[in-house]
């Protein structure tokens, strides 16, 4: 199964689970009454509008026909996205060091068309070398076996080969310096990364930005966060933000605005790329 098809699984499947959603409400019907007739909870119905769970056809069908769907090309055009949506992603083989959470994440990365991101604590995930990676997953980890390790090492490097496919996505990160001078793994291995920042920042689909010490404070104060965009119309963009035991899936268009304004700013006030790489070569130098 190729990338693009098992992350745009995940897409449909949100995409399912907001039709859903529209097609209840349409209809004044509360998500009791829907998990009612489906043999299910009120959870449930809520995680199906949320693309959170996969979908198993007869649930659709009994919806369908509880919401007035009648018309047989439009169900079976929802029934299609039924089919799609269960496609299993390849990060699924990655399960026992995935927790679920973030394999909706991963899944929508692959899917994207335009990835932003601000980040403070370390340099992004698909940014990172196989070293500095390690180290990050051992420190956040100190009890992980060295099995489980690797195992989240090689995810991380698997989520890496979208940024050179051919459908690559266009990439804008924002790198607090903070870091930059934050030692992951010694010298040797911060240095390994910050060459792999300057070689990366030149690709023509990636814009690597970093917000200098200097400027003091500004518009990132809120922390870490993600915005995906996609190519599909019909599916709103989404701003992630990570916890340490869940994520938040943010797809309301005033709350998805309000971080847009923020990247505007920090794209702003950073560096410009070229700038960027000096500061890095720097560090580099004086690594």
């Amino acid at each position: 199964m190729a990338a693009g098809e098992s992350s745009g699984s995940v897409v449909r499947r949100i995409l399912l689970g907001s039709q859903l959603r529209r097609l209840r409400e349409a209809r004044g019907i509360t998500r009791e009454a829907a998990g009612y007739s489906i043999r299910a909870s009120e959870s449930k119905i809520s995680r199906m509008e949320l693309g959170r769970v996969s979908f198993k056809a007869r649930d659709i069908e009994d919806l369908l026909t509880l919401y007035g769907v009648t018309d047989d090309a439009e169900r079976a055009a929802l029934l299609g996205l039924v089919r799609e949506a269960n496609v299993a992603g390849w990060w699924h083989s990655y399960g026992d060091v995935l927790p679920g959470w973030f394999q909706t994440y991963v899944g929508l990365e692959g899917a994207a068309s335009h990835i932003a991101c601000y980040e403070v604590q370390f340099v992004h995930g698909l940014l990172q070398t196989e070293g500095y990676a390690h180290a990050v997953v051992t420190r956040g980890q100190p009890q992980a076996c060295t099995e489980e390790v690797e195992r989240r090492v090689a995810l991380r490097l698997e989520r890496q080969k979208l940024l050179v496919s051919e459908r690559a996505p266009a990439f804008h990160a924002v790198l607090d310096e903070a870091a930059l001078h934050r030692p992951y793994g010694g010298r040797g291995v911060m240095s390994a990364q910050l060459r792999h920042l300057i070689t990366v920042s030149e690709h023509r689909h990636v814009t690597l930005q970093v917000m200098p010490f200097a400027f003091g404070g500004h518009a990132g104060e809120s922390g870490a966060f993600t915005r995906l965009r996609f190519p599909e119309s019909d599916l709103p963009d989404i701003v992630y933000l990570e916890q340490l035991t869940s994520a938040l899936y943010l797809d309301k268009r005033d709350e998805v605005s309000q971080y847009e304004r923020v990247l505007e700013r920090l794209s702003a006030d950073s560096l410009s790329p070229e700038k960027s790489r000096d500061l890095l070569r720097g560090l580099l130098h004086d690594a």
